[in-house]
C-alpha cells in the first residue's frame, strides 16, 4: 500500500508471522504508527534510527516503548519491514 506522497511498504514473510502473533493493543498501537511512517519515516515521534554492528544495513522505529519495528530502504520511496519486537530483535537476550 502506498499514498502519492508516501513510501511504500514490504512486509516481509517473517515480518507478518510475527505481527499474527502480538497482542491487540499492540497491533492498534503499529497500525497508528504505520500510518505516520508512511507519511514520513523519521517524523519524531517514531524515534527512527540507523541500527549498528550486524544490523548496520538496516533502522528501527518505534511502536510504543518496548515494541520496535525494523526495517530496510529499498529506495527512496520504498521499505521493507522485517522484524517487529521487544528489544530482542537487536539480538539482545
Amino acid at each position: 500500500m502506498k499514498n502519492d506522497n508516501g513510501i511504500r511498504v514490504i512486509h516481509s514473510a517473517h515480518f507478518l508471522k510475527t505481527a499474527r502473533k502480538l497482542p491487540k493493543p499492540i497491533c492498534e498501537k503499529m497500525k497508528a504508527r504505520d500510518v505516520l511512517f508512511r507519511k514520513n519515516p523519521f517524523d519524531p515521534l517514531l524515534h527512527t534510527h540507523k541500527l549498528h554492528g550486524p544490523l548496520s544495513d538496516f533502522y528501527a522505529y518505534s511502536v510504543d516503548h518496548n515494541y520496535r519495528i525494523i526495517f530496510s530502504f529499498q529506495d527512496k520511496k520504498t521499505a521493507t519491514y522485517n522484524e517487529i519486537g521487544t528489544y530482542r530483535v537487536y539480538g539482545a537476550e
